[in-house]
């Protein structure tokens, strides 16, 4: 596989889930004498409305322990920018509308509804984590590990996120990375790094140019 379809390939997973993982996340076990489930689910749902913004660098890996890196910029509602270090012919947007994958290689752009991706929990602060959340235990309560799901539209599939708890970050948990499962059992893991919080980010971050169209202007 050439560098450029791998980082198409492993693009798309971002988005719907396609990558058996080889990132490591804390091991999952079930402990004793931990913070209460309810207690730890609260806290994530204070985190996440907390969090206005986001940046951070990213890296995901495959199976074969292939990588691909870059940066991530969040702006809640419904706003997310995967920019891949090493690939200016490929971009992941989610544009308050939907989330896209444009490839200017090939001048085509494939778009999800945000509510049909995993990734709707980090872009919707609406999103009700006492229907949908379910605490995963761990076996340091230094770690949070969540998982959302939709049980009437499975099809959207399940995201699992990882936090560390940190002093100065919002409600003090720190987003270490995910893995997404679409409704095939395919994963993908992403680990962040580098995470920032409540920082001013431009709207214009979240433009991108339609490589169908004949303007060569941004788009929105």
């Amino acid at each position: 596989m050439t560098i450029m379809k791998r980082y198409k390939h492993l693009s798309a997973a971002l988005l719907i889930g396609a990558v058996i993982p080889m990132v490591a996340m804390p091991s999952i076990t079930y402990a004793q004498g931990q913070k209460t489930t309810a207690q730890k689910l609260a806290e994530v749902t204070s985190h996440l409305k907390a969090v206005s913004t986001m940046t951070a660098n990213f890296v995901q890996t495959n199976r074969l322990g292939q990588s691909v890196n870059g940066t991530m910029i969040l702006k809640r509602p419904g706003k997310l920018r995967f920019q891949y270090k090493n690939d200016a012919s490929l971009l992941i947007v989610a544009d308050g509308r939907a989330l896209n994958m444009i490839d200017y290689e090939v001048n085509q752009v494939q778009s999800w509804p945000i509510k049909n991706s995993p990734l709707s929990v980090l872009l919707d602060p609406n999103k009700d984590l006492s229907k949908f959340g379910k605490i995963i235990p761990t076996a340091n309560d230094n770690v949070v590990s969540v998982e959302v799901r939709d049980p009437k539209r499975p099809e959207y599939g399940v995201i699992t996120m990882f936090f560390n708890r940190r002093a100065n970050a919002p409600a003090g948990l720190n987003l270490v990375g995910w893995v997404a499962l679409d409704s095939k059992n395919n994963r993908t893991t992403v680990q962040l790094s580098n995470v920032k919080f409540n920082i001013s980010v431009k709207s214009s971050a979240f433009r991108w140019r339609d490589p169908r169209r004949r303007s060569r202007g941004p788009r929105r």
